[in-house]
């Protein structure tokens, strides 16, 4: 067996992607909005050095920053346009050159003074929404939204805000009859919806707060630099261990109620046997016999929080299943939960080959996130979490199993640890550069996997999409290099090349090991290259055999968001060449599969599909004629369409390989591939 690589202190680095973890595990905390107080002022003044000082781009904190600073702010708070007037943005915006001044100063009233006017702004617009929810609407008049919040501007005055919220409140009618609900069940709902969102928007936090004015300058550097509260650095290292103490329940707010969207298997909810999905939770208490709160309308985030515990402790939740009006309530006792949905799983397919009597025996891994505890790898524990050590296992059971072809499936991978993304990629290639990293001196270092052997030394196909960032970047990237094994998705990966280190501000600040926990500034530090010295930043990886998918014209890769670190390049560092995909293979294995999706149905309906999709994608204006826009829908719903494979990233398939028929035309692709090689092995050649 090959030994896993050491912890090294060295790459303690993140590269998160773009990918959101569900929030059921990840609320926010802190104090009550009071006001700034002497902490926040010291936070401020440490992000604002390490920005400064450490920053990839060494792009002064100035006006420019100041600037961006500012319309990021705006997007934050109000990101579709709905409740400020242009007049307050120009009052806000008329002070965007001071906002660097502030920065440096640790002042950050600034924020407290803008959140204010929006807590009014809101009160006003849910009033008017409330009265456009009990009006009368003609949903036979010919008029539409605009869609996309770029192209919309801030209303200038009430008025103009009044008539926006009426086709808002038109809108949400006609999306909810698409949901089967209709007449007072409507109104209710909406009515609940803005009420809630209201009173929600209320209890905003001072950690919340800091975290929105801090990230808008953090960002304003690069779309991946941030800085994390206390609350949400706690988040961010659960799902690096995949561990925690709770009842083990995916949540969700809907309307302003807590409602259960998931019952993880194994957890203290799945064992107690009562909490079921769709079941909404409408109060918390602490203890056996323990007071009961309301928690309707409360924050999602404070709902988790309450309901979180130690291992071993009672949480009592007053709930109201589906389809019934009577509370129950149900005492739970919490457990140490590990959240198995986001590691590595394996599976065996059998798949037919070239003739009716040949067998392949493929596996797959389905890998969701790079993961490692690092407070455990820290402490020097043995066994500590790991994604290449949990890969390991599995290929192991492929190779005692006689596995023909492994498929690594990284559709839904949005990063995690440098480290494991380069211990991984070991496991698949013999000792040599993974991947070269820059910092802002403009250093190169390179990063080998020094561990002789091969864990895997098959056939290896590699699934990719636009969701694959960072970490899977890394391994796409060498893999493809080293000429080990071939990629097959999207035309290209996200396309985030750069790697995010952690900074722990409290220690920072204190220089003690156990001092107060001030949250932490996740910074863009240095930027990685593949091999080959091309960075995958912008460009990210491309596939060898491009299948059609929605998710392939989302608006979702690097180059999309603001402010991005430009690609370029560095020499490219000696490495092996595995002889194991060639262009004239690589030919053959794409007629193949366009002959075989050409005369697949269901590629046709995807590829009329993808159509309407880029259609409506790009469209302006969204019909709220009823006739109309019933008729889009029967189309496709490019909502819907991003809703679901965002949902891919947040909440992982329980089925390790759908058999979908995406999946198959994958399988078939890895069977063609099996055969092309002709029984060559994976010997890599200096």
């Amino acid at each position: 067996m090959r030994e896993q690589l050491s912890w090294r202190r060295s790459t303690l680095a993140v590269i998160l992607g773009f990918a959101v973890i569900a929030t059921v595990f990840f609320p926010l905390q802190g104090d009550e909005l009071t006001g700034p107080s002497p902490k926040d002022r010291r936070i401020a003044l440490i992000v604002h050095s390490r920005l400064k000082d450490l920053h990839l781009s060494q792009h002064p904190l100035d006006d420019e920053i100041a600037g961006r600073a500012m319309q990021s702010l705006m997007k934050r708070l109000d990101p579709l346009k709905l409740y400020f007037l242009q007049s307050d943005v120009d009052e806000f915006t008329a002070k965007k050159n001071e906002l660097d001044d502030m920065v440096v100063e640790g002042d950050v009233s600034f924020v407290y003074t803008v959140y204010e006017r929006l807590l009014n702004r809101i009160d006003q617009r849910v009033a008017m929404a409330n009265e456009w929810i009990d009006s009368e609407h003609d949903f036979t008049v010919d008029e539409s939204i605009i869609s996309n919040p770029e192209k919309m501007v801030f209303a200038k005055t009430d008025e103009e805000a009044r008539e926006r919220w009426r086709k808002r409140i038109k809108f949400n009618f006609l999306a909810l009859k698409s949901e089967e609900t209709e007449g007072e069940k409507a109104q209710e709902r909406l009515h609940r919806r803005y009420n809630s969102f209201s009173k929600q928007m209320h209890q905003t936090d001072s950690d919340e707060l800091l975290e929105i004015f801090l990230n808008s300058f953090a960002t304003s550097f690069d779309p991946h630099s941030s800085y994390m509260s206390p609350g949400t650095l706690e988040n961010f290292e659960i799902s690096m261990r995949l561990k925690l103490e709770g009842i083990g329940a995916a949540l969700q707010l809907i309307d302003g109620y807590t409602v259960v969207s998931k019952i993880i298997p194994g957890g203290a909810a799945d064992l107690n046997g009562k909490l079921k999905p769709q079941d909404r939770i409408i109060s918390v208490g602490q203890g056996e016999g323990g007071e009961m709160e309301d928690v309707v309308d409360m924050k999602l985030d404070d709902v988790v929080k309450r309901i979180r515990g130690k291992a071993g402790t009672i949480v009592r939740l007053g709930v109201i299943s589906e389809g019934s009006a009577e509370t129950s309530i149900y005492d739970i006792t919490r457990a140490r939960i590990e959240l198995k949905d986001s590691e590595a799983k394996g599976t065996i397919i059998d798949q037919k080959g070239e003739s009716e009597s040949e067998s392949l025996k493929i596996g797959v891994i389905n890998l969701p996130s790079f993961y490692m505890d690092m407070d455990a790898a820290r402490r020097g524990e043995k066994d500590f979490k790991s994604t290449t050590r949990d890969v390991q296992v599995i290929l192991d059971d492929f190779n005692s199993k006689d596995v023909d072809i492994v498929v690594l499936d990284l559709s839904q991978n949005g990063g995690g640890s440098l480290t494991e993304a380069i211990n991984l990629t070991g496991l698949f290639i013999d000792t040599g550069p993974v991947v070269q990293v820059k910092g802002p001196d403009g250093k190169v270092q390179t990063y080998d996997d020094v561990q002789e052997g091969l864990s895997w030394n098959g056939p290896l196909v590699i699934k990719t999409s636009r969701f694959s960032a960072s970490a899977s970047e890394i391994l796409a990237g060498a893999i493809r290099d080293y000429n080990r094994g071939i990629i097959v998705g999207d035309e290209s990966t996200h396309g985030k090349g750069t790697v995010q280190s952690l900074m722990d501000l409290g220690s920072q600040l204190f220089g003690l090991n156990n001092a107060p926990n001030l949250g932490a500034l996740k910074l863009t530090m240095q930027q990685f290259y593949r091999p080959n010295g091309e960075s995958t930043q912008m460009k990210g990886v491309p596939a060898d055999i491009i299948l059609a998918s929605i998710s392939n014209h989302m608006k979702v890769r690097e180059s999309d968001l603001d402010y991005p670190i430009k690609f370029d390049k560095v020499e490219a560092a000696k490495h092996a060449d595995f002889k194991m995909v060639s262009e004239d293979l690589v030919e053959k294995l794409a007629k193949r599969s366009s002959k075989r999706t050409s005369k697949s149905e269901d590629f046709q309906e995807l590829g009329e599909n993808i159509e309407k999709y880029k259609s409506q994608r790009d469209s302006v204006h969204l019909s709220i004629n009823e006739e109309k826009f019933f008729a889009d829908r029967e189309d496709i719903d490019v909502d819907k369409e991003n809703r679901k494979e965002l949902e891919k990233v947040t909440n992982p398939d329980e089925e390790i390989f759908p058999m979908t028929f995406y999946n198959k035309e994958v399988l078939a692709i890895a069977t063609d591939y099996f055969d092309l090689l002709d029984g060559r092995t994976a010997q890599g050649e200096q």
